[in-house]
């Protein structure tokens, strides 16, 4: 009884860790764009790449880069280029799930984490 009992709690665990991960594409997640060409909803304004990390990755990076279900990021830019983490997050790596962000999303964000050193 004990084995199914500590079977079903790390089995939940690792269910929640990963969702946490996923981030997901809700409309909670989008702003009101109050630039002057469309007015439409987008994920976060032009340049804003703290923002983004915030909303997409810090459940598992940490909101301080300090790390926590993925490893730390404080000093991603001092292993590796702004191609190299845009790769990461476009294909993923070990439990990162791929395309969490894409296109302008993730060339933000990777440029400002290669900055972290």
């Amino acid at each position: 009884m004990k084995k199914k009992l500590l079977a079903l709690l790390l089995g939940s665990s690792l269910v929640l860790a990963l969702a946490a991960c996923g981030g997901g594409d809700d409309d909670a997640s989008k702003e009101k764009d109050t630039g002057t060409t469309g007015g439409g909803t987008t994920t976060a304004d032009a340049g804003d790449a703290e923002k983004l990390y915030n909303q997409k990755c810090s459940s598992c990076h940490g909101g301080n880069l300090e790390g926590g279900v993925g490893p730390a990021l404080e000093k991603a830019g001092s292993t590796h280029s702004k191609e190299d983490i845009e790769s990461i997050i476009a294909n993923g790596q070990g439990a990162m799930p791929a395309g969490l962000l894409s296109g302008d999303e993730a060339s933000q964000v990777a440029e400002w984490l290669a900055a972290k050193k």
